[in-house]
């Protein structure tokens, strides 16, 4: 899959694309079935996606709390493996925000990927405002060249698919129900970080992650599977994780701490995926160390037993 992230500079090989226009964040199921349509539509030609970075929603509200499922290169290796040809990831700025809907149809759609088919959900609008609508991007599209198919709302076993449905799960501490719409584990992608380095001496040395920009699951303990994605320790292990502020040393930035089963090495710098399995319980401060060191073998015990049957 290339990954192309400058309208300006798009190769002939890459024009003539069909593609689903959005944000896929999180590549959920609901998500699955327009991309399965729109390489239905391509008929041979590349077969791709337009989305932007940073997300709209970002761009507009800087401020507001974190609700990205995840973040662009866990996108984009979802993308991949779903066997895109083409990633086109245009950067949301002040010159692309400032677009009427006739514009952007124009100039990025037509002049700059040159789109023969384009691919949107029901309730897609676009352009500055949000002014433009499905109608408006048909007649644009009868005016400019390109197709334009409107894929139908995705439901599973009777329920709805959004993004919003799975951060509701995951704020909930439901991870199984979250990958039921998501259609796998739902993954916190990303390097090892230093950390303080209390798991060590407790005798549960674990692999920091960031979670900054991402939408928190309930904070608390998890049992995952962990993928090491390169370096001399690639592979998949399992583990458990607690997401969130470690009250019991006092106030931190939210993080991932995972704890690998049956592993020795150093993971510092290395990237890796962790899919949240089962919520085991909330984050805890305890009266001293060894009751937090009893709980946490409590922890892991419970989730080695959920881990063997997934």
């Amino acid at each position: 899959m290339r990954i192309l992230r400058d309208p300006a500079f798009i190769s002939p090989d890459d024009r003539g694309a069909a593609v689903a226009l959005g944000n896929f964040d999180g590549v959920h199921l609901g998500h699955r079935s327009v991309l399965d349509l729109t390489r239905d539509c391509a008929k041979g030609a590349p077969f791709g996606v337009l989305t932007f970075e940073p997300h709209p929603r970002e761009y507009f509200a800087p401020d507001a709390p974190p609700f990205r499922l995840m973040n662009a290169d866990a996108k984009a290796n979802r993308l991949e493996k779903l066997g895109l040809d083409v990633l086109f990831e245009v950067p949301f700025n002040d010159a692309l925000a400032a677009l009427t809907p006739r514009e952007f149809a124009q100039n990025i759609l037509t002049d700059a990927l040159g789109l023969t088919h384009v691919v949107v959900g029901a309730d897609f609008r676009f352009g500055k405002g949000r002014a433009g609508d499905i109608e408006n991007l048909k007649t644009f599209g009868a005016e400019m060249g390109f197709d334009v198919t409107v894929a139908p709302m995705f439901e599973n076993n009777g329920v709805e698919v959004s993004s919003t449905a799975i951060r509701d799960a995951l704020a909930q501490g439901r991870p199984r129900d979250a990958a039921k719409m998501l259609g796998h584990w739902h993954r916190i992608d990303g390097p090892v970080i230093t950390g303080e380095q209390r798991g060590r001496e407790l005798g549960y040395p674990t692999a920091n992650m960031s979670i900054d920009g991402l939408h928190p699951p309930k904070f608390g303990v998890y049992a995952v599977k962990v993928d090491v994605l390169s370096g001399p320790y690639q592979g998949s292990y399992d583990g458990a994780a607690s997401i969130g502020v470690r009250p019991m040393f006092g106030v931190n930035t939210p993080n991932c701490e995972t704890f690998v089963f049956d592993f020795s090495g150093d993971l510092y710098g290395t990237p890796l995926s962790v899919a949240l399995v089962e919520y085991l319980r909330g984050e805890e401060k305890f009266d001293g160390l060894e009751a937090l060191i009893t709980q946490m073998d409590a922890d892991c015990a419970r989730a080695r037993d959920i881990l063997r049957n997934v």
